[in-house]
Parts: structure tokens; C-alpha cells; sequence
């Protein structure tokens, strides 16, 4: 199974790419895993609502480039779907047995997705109603994914 994570913005942090780079190598076990950076709008400080919608289609552009066809999409959106860790582990392990063979999850920009994203998905996935930086969220999604795996594998993991 391949399954990557397509995230605006660069990752620019070493405690956050050690982390990254951590749940890769433990994720290599059970996955190809990887992570797709496209670049991020620079917008203005106060920017209309309109400026901001500019800037989401663009960065909508990139994302969608790295969409496989066939891949099964999951955006995180703060109003997705709320899930337990179980609830991840089973949504993966029944896609497997579907025969998917490729699952891409994908995490906005500073003011979320575009619709042309959105509507592509199929799960819209939230992790807490809390907002998180967007490098942070790539480290949690990577615990979770990970965490996923063990819980598919019956394997210890802590609670």
C-alpha cells in the first residue's frame, strides 16, 4: 500500500522534520509513505475574502497535480469528519481489503482548501476542532497513520 500526504507549505522546522523523518522510517514497514510539498501563497496581511479564495485556488493547482486518479483522497478540514484512532485504523484496513492500493491525505494552507480539493475527496477528516500549525499537523497525521498500522496489526502501542 502506498499513501502520502500532500501538504501546502514547506517544512522548515528540524523538530518537526525529525519527526517526520521518524514515522517514515517506522512507517516503512507496513506502507510506501510519502510526503508532497507544494508551495504556498503569500498573502497579504487582512486580505479580502476574495484575495484569500485567489490564493486557495492556486494553491488548489499545485495539490491537485499531485492527486493520482486512483488514489483514495482524504482532505483534513476542520469541519471533516471527527474519528478515533480505531476508526482510522479500521477505515484503512477496509480499504485494503477493497484493494486499494493508494491512499493520499491532503493539508491546506493557512486558510484551508479550495473547493475544487474538497469536492474531489473522498472522506473529509478532521482531528479536533483546535487549530494546529500546519507543520504540526503533518507530524500527527504521520503518528496517526503509524499508530493505524499497529492497531491493523494487532501490535502493541500505547493508549
Amino acid at each position: 500500500m502506498k499513501i502520502s500526504i500532500i501538504a501546502v507549505g514547506k517544512l522548515k522546522e528540524k523538530f518537526y522534520k525529525d519527526a517526520i523523518h521518524e514515522y517514515s522510517k517506522r512507517l516503512s514497514k507496513y506502507c510506501t509513505f510519502e510526503i508532497f510539498e507544494v508551495m504556498d501563497e503569500k498573502e497579504p496581511v487582512n486580505s479580502s475574502d476574495a484575495l484569500i479564495e485567489i490564493c486557495k485556488e492556486k494553491e488548489a493547482v499545485r495539490i491537485l497535480k499531485q492527486i493520482h486518479p486512483s488514489a483514495y483522497l482524504i482532505t483534513m478540514e476542520i469541519l471533516g469528519e471527527d474519528v478515533t484512532s480505531l476508526k482510522l485504523a479500521d477505515k484503512i484496513k477496509q480499504l485494503q481489503i477493497d484493494g486499494t492500493s493508494n491512499i493520499q491525505f491532503v493539508i491546506g494552507g493557512s486558510f484551508g482548501l479550495h473547493a475544487s480539493v474538497i469536492e474531489k475527496a473522498n472522506m473529509h477528516l478532521s482531528f479536533s476542532k483546535l487549530t494546529f500549525p500546519h507543520q504540526l499537523m503533518r507530524v500527527i497525521l504521520s503518528e496517526q497513520i503509524y499508530r493505524a498500522f499497529r492497531i491493523i496489526n494487532k501490535e502493541p502501542y500505547h493508549k
